[in-house]
């Protein structure tokens, strides 16, 4: 069942999607070359406890960290770990969520470490622009599908895999809440958006094919070709003219 957030409620989860924003601002600072992904682990915890909120992440369904660090061929759930340093060329999604005031806000980007290479720069550029280019159209009446097939056009355009595997969702109370939110659909299908809704749309779009796998970990999952993946993701509620970016 999709749950409606009452304004008082997005309010809050604004909050929540406030100190998302800040941790990304300063992993994209911190995600160097000789960094580990246990470093950016701490501090983006220290961030997000320092603001009076909880890592959304940590021991969620066991889960050991506050942020997911997927690197290169890692499209999402990589583990931070002190064995894990970037190196320059690298590209790096790192993923996370804050819990305050009884609500979640979940965000991730993709960082260039240093100088990468042009095919790289292309799939962050278009995987943004995806990601962008979907949240533009939100607003109540249009159906759910229409915000999936404009992740896949574009991903199509750039000649680009999409994991189709996993799919964005509903956030609020719940870290992941009903509906999914998939980067691959037709236009006039699924649900039809209202005001109130709160969705996490993010395209993991990869510069092979499609298909992913699971590594022993039981986490983190990587693109079957070993090709480069990018992951974007932003909170968005739907308000009666339109929507707002909750973690912008």
């Amino acid at each position: 069942m999709i749950e409606l957030k009452s304004s008082e409620e997005i309010e809050k989860m604004l909050a929540s999607g406030k100190i998302v924003s800040k941790v990304l601002k300063t992993m994209q600072e911190e995600a160097v070359a000789g960094v580990s992904t246990w470093r950016l682990d701490q501090i983006a915890e220290e961030i997000i406890r320092s603001a009076g909120a909880v890592p959304s992440f940590l021991g969620y369904a066991g889960y050991p960290a506050s942020i997911c660090a997927s690197i290169n061929e890692e499209v999402v759930h990589g583990i931070p770990s002190k064995e894990r340093i970037l190196k320059e060329g690298d590209i790096i999604g790192i993923d996370v969520g804050a819990y305050l005031n009884g609500f979640h806000a979940d965000a991730a980007l993709t960082v260039p470490v240093g100088k990468v290479s042009g095919e790289a720069k292309r799939l962050l550029s278009t995987t943004k622009k995806a990601l962008h280019k979907a949240i533009e159209l939100i607003k109540p009446g249009i159906h759910l599908g229409d915000v999936s097939h404009t992740v896949e056009t574009y991903a199509a355009e750039g000649k680009l895999g999409i994991v189709r595997d996993y799919c964005g969702h509903g956030v609020g109370r719940r870290l992941h809440e009903d509906p999914c939110v998939l980067n691959f659909g037709r236009k006039g299908t699924g649900p039809i958006l209202k005001a109130g809704m709160v969705l996490a749309i993010e395209p993991m779009l990869n510069l092979g094919g499609d298909e992913v796998e699971v590594l022993d970990n039981d986490w983190t999952v990587v693109t079957k070709d070993g090709s480069l993946s990018a992951h974007f993701e932003h909170t968005v509620a739907v308000t009666e003219n339109g929507h707002l970016i909750l973690t912008a």
